[in-house]
């Protein structure tokens, strides 16, 4: 009687040890919001911020013209290599802005780029290469939006955004998304500044996300996903379990041995 009464407890504690590492269902979905229906849109109204060049970002700059041999003393970025080069290529064949945010245009000479949008770097650029070249259109791209995604993603890493603009929601799908151990209500992210960096949390259940100013990011960002606590406990779970499995093992053998 004893033996069983054991034997029970024990088991018992097993089961609350497996337990320990799992994540209620209502924590793991995004914009938890009731309003939402299958009957009418949630329209939600949010406009991306212009983004202006910073020191150290890299721009594909490309003329085009009639006058085929002037547009290559500019375009020192090869289409062949945006196709299908790693991004590595792309950085060393771009024009890197410099700490005065400079870029250096061959014949043009240097040019102040620096807080300007890629627009503006675009008119700019095209007024000053049409003093060289007759009927220049220029093309300006940002070669350098990169994101670093840590911690509870299935794919953790660097990324590269050849788009002009990316949400929250992209920039963790390219991560293949989170795992399950996650608090959802607590991403980190870590945004450049001209004097460091900044830091915000983000919660993904609040449908606000998609008001902020935070749903979009910008080049250089970092997403820290922070596992829960089940999550760092998951492998002392794991081995009470076992424990508990080996001493279940032998009060069983004990109990046969003793009542044979």
């Amino acid at each position: 009687m004893r033996h069983s009464f054991l034997l029970i407890f024990l088991k018992i504690l097993g089961v609350w040890g497996s337990l320990g590492s799992c994540i209620s269902p209502k924590a793991l979905p995004y914009l938890q919001d009731k309003s939402y229906t299958t009957n009418k849109p949630v329209e939600v109204t949010n406009t991306a911020g212009l983004y202006r060049v910073q020191a150290h970002d890299v721009l594909s700059i490309r003329v085009q013209s009639v006058q085929a041999e002037l547009n290559e003393l500019f375009n020192i970025t090869d289409t062949r290599a945006i196709l299908g080069s790693d991004p590595g290529t792309l950085f060393l064949s771009g024009y890197a802005v410099d700490e005065e945010g400079r870029i250096n245009l061959p014949t043009v000479g240097r040019l102040k780029v620096g807080g300007l949008t890629l627009t503006q770097v675009q008119a700019l650029v095209q007024q000053q290469v049409s003093g060289f070249v007759r009927g220049a259109n220029v093309l300006v791209k940002l070669l350098s939006f990169k994101l670093t995604i840590l911690g509870e993603v299935r794919n953790p890493g660097r990324y590269f955004v050849y788009n002009e603009q990316a949400t929250l929601l992209e920039g963790l799908s390219l991560a293949g998304d989170l795992t399950e151990f996650v608090n959802r209500r607590t991403i980190k992210l870590i945004r450049p500044t001209s004097t460091g960096s900044a830091v915000v949390l983000i919660d993904l259940t609040d449908p606000a996300l998609l008001r902020s100013p935070y749903y979009f990011l910008l080049p250089n960002d970092v997403l820290y996903v922070e596992p829960v606590r089940a999550r760092t406990g998951r492998g002392n779970a794991g081995n009470l379990g076992l424990v508990f499995a080996g001493i279940s093992s032998v009060v069983l053998l004990l109990s046969y041995l003793k009542f044979r």
